[in-house]
């Protein structure tokens, strides 16, 4: 009998530690092949997303009925474009949107994606909110690291902390090397981690925000994506 009292009790302190469903970390490409139009194209996209009925119907549909996110650029630094906010409806959705226009560049230089990674555990591991899970959403044009920690010891690290990596490859008509497949294929097997880890391809820039879309309602909801686009770890 006692056990059981203090099994109860200890999952009833777990769940009064939770204060919504999900911990994202968007972490968006600000490398050197990304200029600043491209930028505002990526922080569009997602401002976009985010406040899409679909998405706020997949946050409402969670055990919380809300996400906590925050959204950082990537290069050979990071910077947090949009800090954490706890999204539960349009409103609180309009305004995590609003954080990410209009606000300068403060990524800069060539690909430090270890570092990155490890930069978004950071900020989940200090953060305000406590998920019942947490993700990074990576996105990017290639999978090169060219300072800083590895991308296998930032990845299994992540992994360590019980945190998932999905991934978001953003293919270059003009870049044959990262396209049919090959950034997709390296981003399975570089890149993405944890319990139903999946890929979810931007094919152009001109469905980048579509992809986003439907790659948020993935993580939000907790859904598998089709095996097409699905890499367990």
């Amino acid at each position: 009998m006692l056990a059981r009292v203090l099994a109860f009790l200890l999952s009833a302190s777990v769940a009064q530690a939770q204060d919504t469903d999900l911990e994202l970390v968007l972490l968006a490409d600000a490398s050197g092949s990304i200029d600043s139009r491209e930028i505002a194209f990526q922080r569009q996209g997602y401002a976009q997303a985010i406040t899409d009925p679909e998405v706020l119907a997949a946050i409402g549909g969670t055990a919380y009925g809300s996400i906590a996110v925050t959204y950082v650029e990537w290069a050979a630094n990071t910077a947090v474009v949009a800090d954490w906010m706890l999204i539960d409806g349009p409103e609180t959705a309009q305004a995590f949107a609003d954080e990410l226009t209009g606000k300068p560049r403060q990524a800069y230089g060539r690909n430090a994606i270890g570092a990155a990674l490890l930069d978004a555990l950071r900020l989940m591991d200090t953060n305000a909110h406590e998920g019942w899970r947490q993700v990074i959403d990576f996105s990017g044009d290639s999978a090169n690291n060219w300072s800083g920690p590895s991308i296998e010891e930032a990845r299994d690290t992540v992994l360590a902390a019980g945190v998932t990596i999905n991934a978001l490859p953003i293919l270059r008509s003009d870049d044959p090397g990262r396209a049919q497949g090959g950034l997709e294929a390296l981003y399975e097997e570089r890149i993405i981690g944890g319990p139903g880890a999946f890929v979810v391809t931007a094919e152009s820039r001109d469905s980048f925000a579509e992809a986003v879309k439907r790659k948020l309602i993935l993580e939000i909801s907790g859904t598998v994506p089709a095996p097409r686009e699905l890499a367990a770890r």
